[in-house]
C-alpha cells in the first residue's frame, strides 16, 4: 500500500480551490451563490476526531502487543489495513472538500461587508481548517500502522528483494 503523499494532497487542494473560485465567480454572475453549510466543518471535524481516536487506540494496542503485556488485545492486520485505507480515503476527500470551500472562501472575501456572506466565509474557513485536521489525523494514523522496516537483507537464507 502506498503512503499518502503531501504533494498529491496539496495538488488536489489547489486545483479544487482554483476551480471552486472560478465556479463561484461564474455562479455569482449568473444568479445567487449556494451557501456553505454549517455542517461542513462539523462533519470534517468529526471525521478528524474519529481518525485520531482510531490512531490512539491502535497505537496503544500495538505498544502493548510489542511489549507482550499479559492479556493485551492484539491488532488484527486486516483491521489495521482497513483503518489505513479509511484514513487515506478521508484525506483525499478532505483535500478536495477543503480546496472547494477554500476557493469559495477566497471568493467570499470580496463580500465581507454583507453579513450573510461574512458568515459563509467563516464557515468556509472553518471547513478548510477542519479538512487540514482530517489530513493530519490520517497521516498520523498511517504512521501508527506502518510496519517496522525489515532488516532481513543481511540475514542468510532471506528471500532476495525484487
Amino acid at each position: 500500500m502506498e503512503e499518502l503523499r503531501i504533494r498529491v494532497l496539496a495538488g488536489v487542494f489547489v486545483v479544487a480551490g482554483i476551480l471552486s473560485w472560478a465556479g463561484a465567480r461564474l455562479w455569482n454572475s449568473i444568479g445567487s451563490l449556494p451557501s456553505v453549510p454549517l455542517a461542513a466543518p462539523v462533519v470534517l471535524a468529526l471525521i478528524a476526531v474519529i481518525l485520531l481516536a482510531t490512531a490512539f487506540s491502535l497505537r496503544t494496542r500495538l505498544k502493548a502487543q510489542r511489549e507482550r503485556v499479559q492479556g493485551a488485545k492484539g491488532v488484527d492486520p486486516m483491521m489495521a489495513a482497513r483503518a489505513v485505507v479509511f484514513g487515506q480515503a478521508s484525506a483525499l476527500v478532505a483535500a478536495l472538500v477543503a480546496g472547494m470551500y477554500g476557493g469559495m472562501g477566497v471568493f467570499l472575501l470580496e463580500y465581507l461587508d454583507v453579513p450573510a456572506r461574512r458568515d459563509q466565509a467563516f464557515y468556509a474557513g472553518f471547513s478548510v481548517v477542519a479538512g487540514i485536521a482530517v489530513i493530519a489525523a490520517a497521516i498520523f494514523l498511517e504512521r501508527v500502522c506502518k510496519l517496522p522496516e525489515d532488516d532481513d537483507e543481511d540475514t542468510p537464507g532471506a528471500a532476495p528483494a525484487v
